[in-house]
């Protein structure tokens, strides 16, 4: 028998949770974004807002000028997760097999519970009804035999349908999903769009109707011989083909941990100040390595540059000599990797990680630095943070106009709590 699984999706979330909590907004247009920062980004819009004209990413103040009775409430992430986790629990009432793709999307295999339910249509009803009464939030549920063909359902029709609900089987592949412009396929953004248009694939039929080895013949002309792996996952992609099954819970084995942090570019164009809040990223993403119990073996260093008109980008990486998550061992390694391929512009963006993670239950010792007493150090300035918060203790530097931390520390994902 097939599987039967939904991906379920929270119509403009944070402006849905918001609307619920503020009935007198009911009719009106809301946006959630920072209304004291004209130059902020919009993170979320009701249809109301969107059918003014204003977006997710646009900025509060183009949108105000779309919409001039527009409501801009200032988020609150805390309560977006709070919600989103009571999302999950209404969903383990109807099946033990729910795996979060994102905070306002999460995969259902409801194989084994059609049979308490009737149709997946009956049951999407069902489960859609739930979450509304319960948390004030309008879902879409797109329904598939597979989890790539569910999340297409849901992206391309049952968002665009007044009940929100359809089903995307292999049956209807050729007269539904297969004539879609092919960037609307999971997966294609902008540059492999202009690849496949370049090869004379415009739709996603025109994909999943070509024999996979012409398609990797395609692809290594466009793309080089490295593009094999690239041109069968999106020639499954087109045909809904997708073995990985839904995986309950959230936590998976932990290869990489990374902090970044986006900057206004007309204030971080001193070496000096980028190197501030480099340092700060340096400490988060050494504090929770150790939290995991890991120290990484590789360091990375991402960042964007523009001056208003001209942009560039990089991310550069180095292997320590080794393994670590002492800040200054860390902080050294970044500080090097950016100066050498800092072009000179503005920063708008810095993140920083360490990947090839090993247990920290056994260390390399050095002649010249005693090891096991920084790392006692640091774990005690960890304990102090836990108990009373991240900006507890901060390095100095971060008083200073550059820093971020102390901003930082009343956000969560970048974003007030």
């Amino acid at each position: 028998m097939s599987k039967q699984i939904f991906l379920i999706d929270g119509q403009s979330f944070y402006a849905s949770v918001e609307k619920a909590a503020h009935p007198e907004y009911h009719n009106k247009p809301v946006a959630v974004g920072d209304p004291s920062r004209l130059n902020g980004i919009v993170l979320a819009a009701c249809p109301i807002a969107k059918s003014r004209g204003v977006t997710t990413a646009s900025r509060v103040g183009e949108a105000l000028a779309k919409c001039p009775d527009l409501v801009v409430i200032r988020p609150r992430m805390r309560t977006y997760i709070q919600i989103s986790l009571l999302i999950t629990e209404i969903f383990e009432s109807y099946t033990d097999l729910v795996e979060p793709f994102s905070i306002d999307e999460q995969f259902l295999d409801v194989t084994g519970s059609l049979g308490y339910f009737g149709s997946p249509y009956e049951m999407a009803k069902i489960i859609q009804d739930h979450v509304l009464v319960s948390t004030g939030v309008w879902t879409r549920v797109g329904i598939g035999p597979t989890k790539v063909l569910a999340k297409m359902a849901t992206d391309n029709y049952a968002k665009k349908m007044p009940e929100g609900i359809f089903e995307l089987s292999f049956e209807k592949l050729e007269s539904t999903l297969w004539k879609l412009p092919v960037n609307h396929m999971f997966m294609v953004a902008s540059a492999m769009t202009r690849h496949f248009t370049r090869m004379g694939l415009y739709c996603i039929g025109d994909i999943a109707r070509l024999e996979l080895a012409e398609f990797k013949r395609r692809m290594r002309r466009e793309m080089g011989k490295q593009s094999d792996i690239q041109a069968e996952y999106y020639w499954q992609t087109a045909r809904g083909i997708d073995p990985s099954p839904v995986v309950s819970g959230i936590r998976h084995q932990l290869k990489s941990v990374s902090h970044g942090k986006a900057l206004r570019w007309n204030l971080y164009s001193r070496l000096r100040d980028i190197e501030i809040v480099l340092l700060e990223l340096v400490v988060e993403v050494c504090r929770r390595t150790r939290q995991h119990h890991f120290l990484g073996g590789v360091v990375s260093v991402s960042a964007v540059e523009t001056d208003g008109t001209r942009s560039s980008s990089f991310s550069r990486q180095m292997t320590l000599s080794e393994p670590t998550s002492l800040t200054h061992e860390v902080a050294a390694a970044v500080h090097k990797l950016f100066k050498k391929h800092w072009g000179g512009l503005p920063v708008s963006n810095l993140s920083v990680s360490l990947s090839q993670l090993t247990e920290d239950s056994t260390m390399q010792l050095t002649l010249f630095d005693n090891r096991p007493r920084a790392y006692a150090k640091e774990r005690a300035i960890d304990s102090i943070k836990d108990r009373y918060g991240s900006s507890a203790i901060i390095h100095a530097s971060s008083l200073t106009e550059a820093g971020v931390a102390r901003e930082r520390a009343g956000q969560i994902g970048g974003h007030y709590k």
